[in-house]
């Protein structure tokens, strides 16, 4: 799917302000307003735009631990494992990687005490589970949702 700069554009305004209106991104790209609708619409159609959410302080709704699981399963159980743990509300992200483990995973909860009780009443449980490492976030120096789009990652914006 190729996407051409006004494209682009409008796909980093949104990153950066959900909240924008059809107007508002006209005048910023330079297009009509029904031309603007257009490109938001085959942007939504055609997968581009997922979803507009708000991003919401994890501290301030009680889930400022943030930490990092590595998880080896078995092959054997994995599928129901991997379905058990992206079914649960802490799971924020959950990759298959490269190298000695099997998953990485992101939670975000309370406390030390609430990553415990994940472990031991969610993770542990599972048959396909065979050791997990976990990592505690001190503080996070960067966090975002927002992807680098084509002049990011020709070092255009930082």
């Amino acid at each position: 799917m190729d996407l051409d700069a006004t494209d682009l554009t409008i796909a980093a305004l949104l990153q950066q302000e959900g909240r924008l209106s059809a107007t508002e991104i006209a005048r910023a790209v330079g297009l009509s307003v029904s031309a603007a609708n257009d490109r938001l619409r085959r942007l939504q159609a055609n997968g581009t735009i997922r979803a507009t959410a708000a991003l919401l302080d994890p501290a301030r709704l009680g889930a400022g631990c943030c930490c990092f699981l590595l998880l080896d399963l078995a092959w054997q159980g994995e599928a129901e494992a991997v379905a058990a743990l992206t079914a649960r509300p802490e799971v924020m992200e959950l990759h298959h990687i490269s190298g000695p483990h099997s998953y990485l995973m992101k939670i975000r909860v309370a406390d030390p005490a609430a990553v415990q009780r994940f472990l031991t009443e969610a993770v542990k449980p599972l048959p396909a589970v065979l050791r997990t490492e976990t990592i505690f976030s001190l503080q996070a120096e960067k966090e975002t949702p927002c992807l680098p789009l084509a002049g990011d990652l020709a070092g255009g914006r930082a």
